[in-house]
């Protein structure tokens, strides 16, 4: 038998990745305390685990000065579990960050003290310079190429910074968390409208030059599932949600004037426990928006935990491409065969060198990232495949992605496995590619769907299979060796490609 506290056999699957040491961040906030478990400390960060406990570790804490008994001891019995939960999952390092709440209270050292008991690691208590610094590395980690101003909005804080290059600057802190904001306020949305403006006076908003807005914090995250309720927004993903800042500020207003979330269209999205937070998020947003003048706001799931973690890495791994790495992953851990994922890049860059179709460096890289995926799909019943594989892109932990990058992925998944009517992929959700992509995942699908009837999602075939166009007619080389693949099959498929491509004809020669 096993004991309780530890497993004398190694507890990993097969499916996850060989070798890897989990490594967990511990985030004490002033809301809520929770504990993430990565599946390894890489460039592109898979969540093992993740469980929050809403302890309010903040409430009430600016008329008292002190972290409540009540409240320290509910945090305190998570934290006992957290450990149980790292120990089980053989973590091989567990950092432990502390925010607003802690860092504010008169009683902090014993309840760093206590922490540290239990969990056997050092607590470290960050500044609101620190929060505002890790939080751009956050946003940073997940958008890599977003310039412009970042919020992290928690219980406690409000931390701002101005972020270009992936480098931050000007690193503020403001005492609004929503908690607080809601017993300064004394519960009125009304009356937080002016403590918000009172206390942002003074900040680098006014000279932030307009731009991107990059929005953290778990109420923000539900302010922006609010927003795409509302739209009938086909991609249920946070990450990445990005709108004109004029339309975000429209719906903080209405939340403000309604002075609650009881009978506002789509508030079942959010969590109960944020619910009677959300106006408060929503007047330091809007109030925020309109003092910085900010063009559009993004919506980053990624914060303050993930900004820590990667601000451990090396330059060279912090140059990572989160996106190639992740889908690198899954290819390992759900196709086939991953030497087929090259083969098959190889075989489309040849297809379009050929017909001198020209890509974009993003094309490129977002084309790649679908060759690693093609075959992620493989166990399921075929007719599922492409509604799953889909779905799995669409919605899974990639970084590094837009929306319209996830609809693009998710389409050329869709178009390998079903051909072009989809069967059950929404038209709404890969017309988030637009035009222009949505017609180079058709042509891109369709290319796979000539690949796989020849290869058998095995590599070694495609590097011998040639391309030419002579006149309007399509031509796939085969080597003679391989005369027998030619057949009513793949002659179906590449006649098919061939017709997305622009081709009159297609046939197959062998030589």
């Amino acid at each position: 038998m096993n004991s309780f506290w530890g497993v004398d056999a190694d507890p990993t699957a097969q499916g996850r990745i060989k070798g890897a040491r989990p490594v967990a961040v511990l985030d004490i906030g002033s809301n809520s305390v929770r504990l993430v478990v990565y599946e390894r400390h890489a460039r592109a960060l898979t969540p093992l685990y993740n469980e929050k406990s809403a302890c309010s570790l903040g409430r009430g804490i600016a008329q008292t000065g002190r972290l409540a008994d009540a409240n320290v001891e509910r945090a305190l019995t998570a934290i006992k579990r957290f450990a149980l939960v790292a120990r089980m999952m053989r973590v091989g390092k567990i950092h432990v960050l502390a925010t607003s709440a802690v860092r504010d209270a008169a009683n902090k050292r014993e309840f760093v003290a206590a922490v540290e008991a239990i969990i056997e690691s050092r607590v470290q208590v960050l500044s609101g310079e620190q929060e505002a610094h890790f939080a751009a590395l956050g946003v940073a980690a997940g958008i890599a190429d977003f310039a412009g101003m970042v919020g992290d909005l928690g219980g406690g804080s409000l931390e701002l910074s101005a972020i270009t290059g992936g480098a931050d600057t000007n690193g503020e802190t403001f005492e609004l968390g929503v908690i607080r904001l809601q017993d300064d306020s004394g519960g009125s949305p009304a009356k937080a409208v002016e403590i918000v403006r009172e206390r942002l006076a003074g900040s680098s908003l006014a000279n932030s030059g307009g731009g991107a807005f990059a929005a953290i914090g778990g109420t923000w995250r539900s302010l922006a599932k609010l927003h795409q309720v509302q739209r009938r927004y086909p991609l249920h993903m946070v990450q990445h949600y990005e709108v004109a800042a004029a339309d975000m500020v429209v719906l903080c207003d209405e939340i403000v004037a309604a002075g609650s979330l009881k009978t506002y269209p789509g508030s079942d999205s959010v969590s109960s426990s944020r619910r009677d937070l959300v106006p408060f998020g929503a007047v330091v947003l809007a109030e925020v928006l309109r003092a910085g003048q900010f063009d559009s706001v993004v919506f980053s799931a990624l914060g303050v935990r993930e900004g820590f973690l990667y601000g451990l890495l090396d330059r060279r791994e912090q140059g990572i491409d989160p996106l190639i790495q992740g889908a690198e992953e899954l290819s390992v851990l759900r196709s086939r065969s991953p030497a087929h994922a090259s083969d098959l890049i190889e075989f489309s860059s040849e297809y379009l060198a050929v017909a001198g179709v020209t890509e974009t460096a993003e094309q490129t890289r977002l084309r790649q990232v679908s060759c690693l995926l093609a075959d992620i799909g493989w166990r399921a019943h075929p007719d599922y495949r492409g509604l799953q594989s889909a779905d799995a892109v669409a919605h899974g932990s990639l970084t590094g992605v837009d929306h319209a990058g996830r609809a693009f992925l998710a389409h050329v998944i869709a178009v390998r496995y079903n051909g072009l009517k989809l069967k059950g992929v929404t038209q709404p959700l890969v017309g988030l590619a637009g035009a222009e992509g949505s017609r180079r995942a058709r042509l891109i699908g369709a290319l796979f769907r000539v690949a796989y009837p020849m290869t058998a999602a095995m590599p070694g075939i495609l590097p011998r299979i040639r391309f030419l166009i002579e006149g309007n007619t399509l031509v796939l080389v085969l080597p003679q060796d391989l005369a027998f693949l030619d057949g009513e099959h793949l002659q179906g498929r590449l006649e098919q490609f061939a017709g997305i491509a622009g081709h009159k004809s297609a046939k197959v020669r062998v030589g």
